[in-house]
């Protein structure tokens, strides 16, 4: 049961690393692009602005299938994290200053 909850955490966080914001950044301008010039040009040539505005929706709900779920191509490339570091120890080193007054 625990593994499947632990699945269900994962596909429910959607975690990307930066590699996968950069592609769906990217995705997002070509897919909107493209459905928007197909969309007036669709509509230019039928002169049914219906016909543009259900095009340019049909595009608009694409992209928003490929870019908002977190899809597993997206993180390819995850950063490692440094580990966790407890107790007094954690603080050891760092030096934290506010209104010029040290805190410890």
């Amino acid at each position: 049961m625990d593994q499947l909850i632990e699945q269900a955490r994962t596909i429910y966080e959607g975690e990307i690393d930066f590699a996968g914001q950069r592609l769906s950044e990217f995705l997002t301008h070509a897919l909107l692009t493209i459905s928007g010039v197909i969309a007036f040009l669709a509509g230019f040539a039928t002169q049914d602005i219906y016909q543009t505005l259900y095009i340019g929706l049909g595009g608009t709900a694409l992209t928003f299938l490929v870019v908002v779920p977190p899809w597993p191509f997206y993180n390819q490339h995850p950063q490692p994290w440094l580990p966790v570091r407890t107790g007094r120890s954690a603080l050891d080193g760092v030096s934290i200053e506010v209104d010029g007054k040290k805190l410890s």
